[in-house]
């Protein structure tokens, strides 16, 4: 399965992902086959960040 190129897409769609399917990002990931660190550069490109304790991206603005 190939991940939505569109930063907020991406957001949107890995989001639901942890909702409904996972209890962790690295869990996600590694089901997935989904660089880790790829994935959290490019959501960190338009200010979000992965919170474990939400299990979800939010943004990382202050």
């Amino acid at each position: 399965m190939s991940l939505p190129n569109e930063p907020i897409i991406l957001l949107s769609f890995v989001n639901t992902k942890l909702r409904d399917n996972y209890s962790s990002l690295d869990q996600m990931c590694e089901d997935m086959d989904i660089n880790k660190s790829e994935l959290l550069e490019k959501l960190a490109s338009v200010n979000y960040e992965y919170d474990s304790s939400l299990n979800k991206f939010v943004s990382a603005a202050k």
